[in-house]
């Protein structure tokens, strides 16, 4: 009847069509209003655990569960049919969510609880900080129903429980607005994406693309319906970067780098106007709570507490390779001018145009260590990078992953039979048990390639979490090189990186055991939640790992040595130039959620090169800011905003838990074992400071990050 909402663990995609989104999603919404005012109908003074903190844990779950389906069809399978009705139920659902913590007899009945005693709505308003005083009464034996409770009224605090009325209803309509705000400038950056195309008949012009990349561009030309002997080009990465890589045509490069750093940068999918319209309501909700910034907000329950630490974070990484970073600058800068019989030792080089970054950059790698991505991308296909992946996983963490049978049905057609249904012909799906007990941890579906109705980059996301005992539920997604006739999908190594990047995620998620599902899985500060992700990435590069999974796709064999060395004495190119790209990003979200009245109203471009006079690569033509485009900060009501900084925060505890895999060995089950339960399985249950130290037996040394990428 309401098919978002059905209980099934294997859910029927077929039956969650456009037509059945705001019958489901209202019917869900009744249920989780009415939970919620029997919560709060009770008297405050009877209220157990039971009947208050986890009777909210699973007053939203229906709701939860339908709206979650919902979003990650918006996100890999968009028509307009199935926007319309996500639209529509868009401003209910967050005004719901909104009204959860604005709720005084709710917050009452908690914190009434929380404290063991009675206090007044009058008591409570206007408080500061309800929390610093949060002690059960009596004390909890269990420390993770203690940090519920202490999580929930702090997230409560956080979003104004203790507000006046007039305040808290102006925080319900920033928070609606931001909802609208946030979709728009989303489906502006996908839809300006889709927009564009390149269309090339003469084959001459792609000299120097490699032959696979050619060969994908005339399949997606068949695919359109162009004729033989035409090549089409689109802005996802997998078909624009080899021509940025690898395209000799300086105009053919120019073409694609306009309209990649174009997207939603005019109209009719200009975002400029959004973006400041974001940034005003996040300050304004910043300051109603009490903070001086958006930063402040966000950051205070993260490793970094606030703003300024953060920020100074991003600062000193800069300053440590500022001058590494000018030297790789200027040295692919007399490259180029070598290249092009321009140099002279009495004259400086000029600047490269920006889109001769990565064409130079690449050829002088391959001079440099005779050694291109196409060289490795036969030993990487996409099912034996996932078979070596598991592989890993298995002998690290005791877990078994199986891929199970699997049937795509179109929206509306029935089926029948064991397979289990998925969204696109393309998606795999998989279940994970534990290898001693058998016991099922989760299931999860991979889809891995690029279409127009899924937006770009790579996530991974929870749609069940599992009560003890119970399965999770997950999902990796991705935007990688696709297969291209018979031949199968083959990958970069930075494609593999992303992979068992996504997968460190699913395993935070998959192998949690945690009772409350509000502090399982990857709900953690979001400067941790990186690690588990990152810390997978490493095993992209031993040679002990790379034999389990890089098999050339015709004869088996692994990466010969000669090329494994070109690989690693390679691993560190234009190290610094990465780093700094990363940094950028992290300042620029700093800045302007940290000091926006510096900079309201003014052209983004012009902040973005202030901002980042010392952090972007000097060129001869400026680029647009990314802010235009920067899903990560904009296309959320939170998101990475202020947060972006957490990659290379988490980057340094990676690298550094890294190291005790190095010292035990690469593939030890003790290591592995030790980072599952200490880690993995542990959510949120305690700081995470605390997980951190309890795998390490200390704080975090930022050194090894420096070292591993050659920096120190």
């Amino acid at each position: 009847m309401h098919p978002f909402l059905s209980p099934d663990f294997h859910i029927r995609w077929s039956t969650l069509t456009p037509e059945t989104i705001v019958p489901s999603i209202t019917h869900a919404l009744a249920e989780a209003k009415e939970a919620v005012e029997n919560i709060a109908s009770q008297p405050a003074t009877e209220a157990t655990y039971e009947s208050s903190f986890m009777a909210l844990e699973n007053a939203t779950e229906s709701l939860s569960h339908g709206w979650g389906r919902l979003q990650h069809l918006d996100s890999v399978c968009d028509n307009p049919a199935q926007r319309e009705g996500l639209n529509a139920m868009l401003p209910a659902v967050t005004d719901f969510y909104s009204s959860l913590s604005l709720n005084p007899r709710l917050f009452n009945v908690l914190n009434t609880f929380a404290r063991g005693g009675n206090r007044s709505e009058a008591e409570m308003e206007g408080q500061e900080d309800l929390t610093t005083s949060l002690k059960l009464h009596p004390p909890s034996q269990d420390p993770i129903i203690q940090r519920h409770i202490e999580e929930t009224i702090e997230d409560f605090m956080n979003s104004g429980a203790a507000l006046p009325d007039d305040k808290k209803a102006r925080i319900a309509a920033i928070d609606s607005e931001l909802s609208k705000l946030t979709k728009q400038y989303s489906e502006h950056v996908l839809d300006s994406t889709n927009a564009w195309e390149l269309i090339i008949d003469n084959q001459a012009k792609l000299a120097g693309l490699p032959e696979s990349a050619i060969a994908g561009a005339a399949e997606n030309a068949k695919a359109k319906g162009h004729p033989e002997g035409t090549y089409r080009f689109t802005l996802q990465f997998p078909s624009m970067y080899p021509i940025m890589q690898h395209a000799e045509d300086d105009q053919l490069r120019k073409a694609v780098w306009e309209a990649s750093v174009s997207v939603a940068a005019h109209a009719p999918f200009d975002n400029s106007t959004l973006v400041w319209d974001i940034l005003k309501l996040r300050q304004e909700k910043a300051e109603i709570l009490g903070h001086q910034d958006f930063a402040s907000l966000t950051l205070q329950r993260r490793m970094a507490r606030n703003g300024e630490t953060a920020l100074a974070f991003v600062e000193q990484v800069h300053d440590r390779i500022a001058d590494k970073f000018k030297q790789e600058t200027e040295q692919l800068a007399a490259y180029k001018a070598t290249k092009q019989g321009l140099h002279s030792a009495s004259q400086q080089p000029e600047p490269l145009e920006p889109w001769e970054m990565a064409y130079y950059s690449e050829l002088q790698r391959k001079e440099n260590y005779d050694i291109d991505d196409e060289a490795l991308r036969p030993y990487f296909p996409v099912h034996g990078v996932m078979d070596g992946m598991f592989l890993i996983a298995t002998r690290l963490f005791g877990i078994t992953i199986t891929q199970k049978e699997t049937v795509f049905l179109a929206p509306g057609e029935m089926g029948e039979g064991p397979a289990i249904e998925t969204w696109h012909p393309e998606v795999t799906f998989y279940e994970i048990h534990d290898t001693e007990s058998g016991k099922h941890f989760g299931s999860f579906y991979a889809d891995w390639h690029p279409r127009e109705a899924k937006r770009g980059g790579a996530w991974m996301n929870s749609l069940v979490t599992g009560a003890t005992g119970e399965p999770h539920l997950g999902l990796m997604i991705g935007n990688m090189s696709p297969p291209v006739g018979d031949t199968p999908a083959l990958l970069t190594h930075r494609e593999v990186e992303t992979i068992f990047h996504e997968f460190g995620h699913l395993l935070h998620g998959m192998l949690s055991d945690v009772p409350v599902k509000s502090l399982s899985g990857t709900n953690v500060p979001w400067d941790f939640v990186e690690l588990p992700s990152q810390l997978m990435e490493n095993f992209c590069s031993e040679r002990e790992t790379l034999d389990l999974f890089a098999r050339h796709y015709i004869t088996g064999e692994p990466i010969p040595e000669s090329l494994f060395r070109k690989m690693a004495a390679a691993k560190n190119y234009m190290s610094a130039t990465t780093f700094m790209r990363q940094l950028a990003l992290g300042k620029l979200d700093l800045e302007l959620h940290m000091n926006l009245a510096r900079y309201l109203g003014r052209d983004l471009n012009e902040i973005d090169r202030e901002i980042l006079a010392s952090y972007r690569t000097p060129v001869k033509t400026q680029s647009p800011s990314m802010v235009h485009r920067f899903n990560h900060l904009f296309s959320d009501p939170t998101g990475y905003a202020a947060g972006y900084y957490s990659y290379k925060w988490a980057e340094v505890l990676d690298a550094d838990a890294f190291t005790r895999f190095q010292k035990e060995g690469i593939l030890n089950p003790e290591t592995g074992m030790s980072f599952r339960r200490e880690i993995l399985s542990k959510g949120n249950s305690a700081p995470a400071e605390v997980l951190y130290e309890n795998f390490m037996s200390r704080p975090a040394d930022p050194m090894p990050l420096l070292t591993r990428a050659g920096l120190a």
